[in-house]
């Protein structure tokens, strides 16, 4: 790297005197001499004060100086002070001040959101920027020096900003100024660096990194980094003839903030307006100034979508520590605000939408506290009337829940077309498709009058699918699967869609946000003897015999006991010292039953040991039956479900702390994915884990925390008992740095596929067309209902007839497979051929009443049948599962599909399903044992909620799906006695119950789509 001075580049000064030249010739600052024009006691340039004010609002001055006349510049620099110290200079910078009699100055102007008043745009342009080097700040007799700051930044004469450079070839970094921070810059006293008082922000850097704090407090003092990332890590990339941090100050395409510098007059004062906010938390405050890369990726988003107006798709891939809800706050913000080049508002509306139904409370919260205009925000906590009447009158940013958005209140909305939208989408992986996410865009794309015709008709609903005009979707996630990139992605110059703005995992981690979960990973391995325990050898399917001699022995006694106590000793030993005694740790399980199991195993090892300082909860969802008895989550931990989170955290709301406290939480299903406790320092993982489960899984561990007393968390552990080293580090490689796509999907599939449907001569096209005149005419009465059954009826009729049971199962797993990957492509594309539509309707009523396969009962495992001779577990590997630079995996698009004919599983005596066991030690068998549950999947089926897992993933929404699933099951055990043995205590049918919704055979086509 070039460096832009040649001589003295070795003096401590040089960093500041570049930076400061650039700011005065680049970014029309001015210097201003320290000695002459700074005010130590009230830590401002009062010159520069009073020449903004004077010159922007002379009447308010005049006013002034005739009720105050010689006294009105000290009465003016008088309750300027006091409501520095009462208010703070963030507010009193947004707020101005008020001076009896009802006197109203401003201290900063906000940039206007268009040009339509020129006196908004003058007073903008009034704004005073300007710069002092060696600033002599201390009020504070006695000190033996003066207590230089390097540079100080200012506005309108107000201090915004301290800088403290540093110069590498002298052997010092941006961590001594750090240092100098901490160690020689005490706030107490001193103006310029009181908290909320003086300086909003603090900078330390040298040539090539910056990091920033916004509240000094000696050696307690957080600094954060503020880089730009290099090469998917931390740090700073080169910028030619430049220094590294010069994005700091200097303006031009390969720097700064899309192309402007962060001190620049655009951005900073953008930052200051609309950017930073004071967070209270009970008694303790924060003041927010953006990362990096929130301040980046919301003005970049911006500019793209100021200069190209609606109708585009941008993916956000931010890592988990990133800050994602106060970016999605700055951005809807901005993005209602932003004019065109006509002064004409690029978007009339922001909905903010989630996949979760309970909406999630902090980023409501979030983004109301950015509003500055009351009425701006509107939440939709009630119904889905309550978001159709705020879309129809006009609210202008909207938060609301992806479900609401799939009922007749929205049906009936109609001429949004020619408003424009921009949609940002939370967690998109799981928001981007399904029947709620076309409902909303059938809300908010719908014409006031449409064309009666059928075929037009037909025409819409298709366009409807695909990219619209007037709303443009800003899709966040950390994790974006194969289907998102399509969706969300921009196309770079290889034809691929890749992430518009990118924090990745490793750039988080390596700037200490969150923790690298994989640094210290240990494997274990089980090994079992089992042996028949009855005369007679029954014959078992081998699959399934296999999967119910694993599920016997994984929930031995035996085992949990020994598992339990590995996890015992070791939390104990590794653990629980952490944290000042305050380190948790969860207990990952493969079912509701293990989970129990192990919530027994736990319980009765600590009271064997005389353990009294460690306690464990449980949490599953409904009943669970052991040993003929019958509990429950709440009757075991001692309290409500609503009270676990605080409980395991240890304290109240209010802070208070409770009477007991818990170290460990044995789960399921619940708590895997959305649980934050930053306190979590261990997780024992005994379920099988893959792909982005497997990321999200894990991630629960990578939360940063800070103990009030000692060293705070600085690593994790994880004992896991059913996955390899190997397995992990696959699952997490396509999300490490930036998430590609090895190919783009061929959309030409979709005709594959159609061809494949007709040649088994279930469909009738003729049928298919009488289906779609009647269906698409309006609100379908009885009538209209009774004879749509009928004309899928036919079809139907004809399946029946073919005696091949192996070319239904192709047929149905075909017809699912169409479902599906037509929904994904008419997303990405617009489809021009109305049959695929039609198809698609038909399709949509023909697999729900297409028969099942009936499965005759399967043969039990029980005690009585087999006995647990021996079994042993032993630690396979240590050490650290990390990825290194570039180990990155590319993730597949949807190539093509296969389906297979169903066929019997070969028939095995339990003997020799045993024999095979013994012979792999008790590995894990992943395949599915899903086909006691089609009872329960029928009733799915006519639930709202399986249009998501339709088109979706099934990974992806396996923690919803799994709910609904076993509260239809539950209801189903009051008839079913033996169903509900089954459901609640094979754990391998509890873990993939959700690829089984998709159709038993089905299941490996779409698992190989989804990889």
């Amino acid at each position: 790297m070039s460096s832009p001075y040649t001589a003295g580049i070795q003096r401590e000064q040089v960093l500041q005197d570049h930076l400061i030249a650039q700011l005065v010739a680049g970014e029309g600052y001015r210097q201003r001499n320290p000695a002459s024009d700074y005010d130590r006691s009230l830590a401002m340039d009062k010159a520069l004060v009073l020449e903004f004010v004077q010159q922007t609002q002379p009447d308010a001055w005049a006013k002034l100086e005739a009720h105050y006349s010689a006294s009105a510049e000290d009465t003016f620099f008088t309750q300027l002070a006091k409501a520095l110290k009462d208010r703070g200079l963030l507010d009193v910078l947004r707020q101005g001040i008020k001076i009896v009699p009802g006197i109203q100055f401003a201290l900063y102007y906000f940039q206007p959101a268009s040009s339509l008043e020129p006196k908004r745009v003058a007073e903008y342009e009034a704004n005073i920027l300007s710069v002092m080097k060696e600033v002599a700040y201390s009020c504070r007799e006695g000190k033996g020096h003066d207590n230089r700051i390097d540079i100080v930044l200012f506005v309108n004469g107000l201090p915004v900003a301290t800088l403290e450079a540093k110069n590498l070839l002298t052997g010092t970094t941006f961590k001594h100024a750090e240092k100098q921070y901490r160690e020689d810059r005490s706030p107490a006293g001193e103006p310029l660096l009181t908290f909320k008082r003086g300086a909003l922000v603090h900078f330390a850097f040298d040539e090539d990194n910056c990091s920033m704090t916004t509240r000094l407090a000696n050696g307690k003092t957080h600094f954060l980094p503020f880089n730009r990332g290099r090469d998917g890590g931390a740090g700073n990339p080169d910028i030619d003839g430049e220094f590294r941090v010069a994005y700091l100050y200097r303006s031009g395409t390969d720097a700064g903030v899309g192309g402007k510098a962060v001190f620049s007059r655009e951005v900073l004062l953008d930052v200051i307006g609309r950017f930073m906010l004071l967070e209270a938390s009970g008694k303790q405050e924060t003041l927010i100034f953006p990362r990096f890369q929130q301040l980046d990726a919301v003005r970049k988003l911006s500019a793209h979508a100021q200069a190209f107006g609606p109708g585009h798709n941008y993916l956000i891939q931010h890592s988990a520590g990133s800050g994602k809800s106060n970016t999605i706050g700055w951005l809807a913000h901005h993005a209602i605000n932003l004019h065109n080049a006509d002064d004409e508002p690029v978007f009339n509306t922001v909905v903010i939408v989630t996949d979760r139904v309970i909406l999630d409370r902090q980023l409501q919260d979030t983004v109301a506290q950015f509003e500055q205009t009351q009425g701006v925000v509107k939440k939709i906590d009630g119904t889905s009337r309550q978001l159709k009447e705020a879309i129809a009158k006009g609210a202008r940013i909207i938060i609301t829940t992806i479900q609401k958005f799939s009922t007749d209140h929205l049906k009936a909305l109609s001429g949004q077309g020619g408003r424009t939208f921009a949609v940002i989408v939370d967690e998109a992986h799981s928001s981007q498709s399904g029947k709620s996410a076309q409902a909303m865009t059938d809300a908010l794309t719908r014409e006031a009058g449409s064309s009666d015709e059928i075929e037009d008709l037909i025409a819409a609903y298709q366009k409807s699918r695909g990219p619209q005009p007037n709303i443009s979707f800003f899709a966040f996630t950390a994790t974006p699967r194969n289907v998102t990139l399509e969706r969300f992605g921009t196309q770079g110059e290889d034809g691929l869609p890749h992430p518009f703005h990118l924090y990745s995992m490793r750039q988080a981690i390596e700037e200490g946000f969150i923790l690298d979960v994989l640094q210290h990973y240990s494997t274990y391995s089980a090994y079992y003897q089992l042996e028949k325990a009855i005369e007679d050898d029954p014959r078992l399917s081998s699959r399934k015999g296999q999967q119910r001699v694993a599920r016997y022995a994984n929930l031995h006694e035996t085992a949990i006991s020994q598992k339990a106590e590995i996890i015992v000793e070791h939390f104990r030993r590794h653990v629980q010292p952490m944290l000042n005694g305050q380190a948790k740790a969860m207990i990952v399980t493969s079912s509701r039953e293990h989970a129990l199991r192990y919530y027994f195993g736990i319980r009765d090892y600590l009271k064997q040991q005389g353990y009294s300082d460690l306690k464990a909860l449980v949490a599953f969802s409904g009943e669970l039956t052991h040993n003929g008895e019958t509990f429950t989550e709440a009757a075991l931990n001692g309290f409500s479900e609503t009270e676990l989170r605080g409980r395991f955290d240890g304290f109240k709301k209010d802070g208070t702390p409770y009477p007991e406290t818990y170290q460990l939480l044995i789960v399921a299903e619940k708590y895997q994915t959305g649980f934050d406790q930053p306190k979590l320092c261990a997780m024992y993982v005994d379920r099988k884990l893959a792909g982005l489960q497997a990321v999200q899984t894990l991630s629960r561990l990578n939360r940063t925390y800070s103990a009030t007393v000692g060293p705070g968390k600085d690593a994790t552990d994880i004992l896991d008992f059913r996955n390899t080293i190997e397995e992990i580090q696959d699952a997490f490689r396509p999300y490490y740095e930036v998430t590609a796509l090895e190919a783009n999907s061929d959309p030409n599939l979709v005709y594959d596929l159609e061809g494949r449907l007709f040649k088994f001569g279930y469909l009738d096209r003729a049928e298919i067309e009488r289906f779609a005149q009647t269906f698409y005419q309006g609100k379908l009465g009885v009538t209209d209902r009774a004879r749509l059954e009928g004309l899928v009826r036919a079809a139907v009729q004809r399946f029946e007839a073919d005696d091949d049971e192996g070319r239904q199962e192709e047929f149905r797993q075909l017809l699912k497979s169409y479902m599906r990957f037509y929904s994904f492509i008419a997303q990405v594309m617009a489809l021009e051929d109305t049959g695929l539509e039609k198809l698609y309707s038909y399709g949509a009523w023909l697999v729900r009443l297409l028969p099942n396969r009936e499965v005759p009962p399967d043969i039990e495992i029980t005690d009585d049948m087999l006995k647990l001779q021996a079994f042993k577990t032993e630690k396979q590997e240590e050490g650290s599962a990390s990825l290194g630079v570039g180990e990155t995996a590319a993730l597949y698009a949807i190539t093509e599909f296969g389906a297979k004919p169903y066929t019997e599983d070969e028939q095995k005596e339990l003997s020799e399903i045993v024999r095979a066991f013994n012979d792999r030690h008790g590995t894990d068998f992943s395949e599915e044992d899903m086909l006691r549950f089609e009872r329960v999947n029928r009733d799915l089926l006519s639930d709202d909620m399986t249009a998501m897992l339709r088109n979706n993933p099934p990974d992806v929404v396996y923690g919803a799906f799994a709910q609904a699933f076993f509260q239809g099951a539950i209801q189903m055990f009051q008839k079913d006695n033996e169903m509900r043995n089954i459901v609640m205590t094979d754990p391998d049918a509890r873990e993939k119950a959700t690829r089984h919704f998709f159709n038993r055979a089905l299941r490996e086509v779409h698992e190989g789509a989804a990889s």
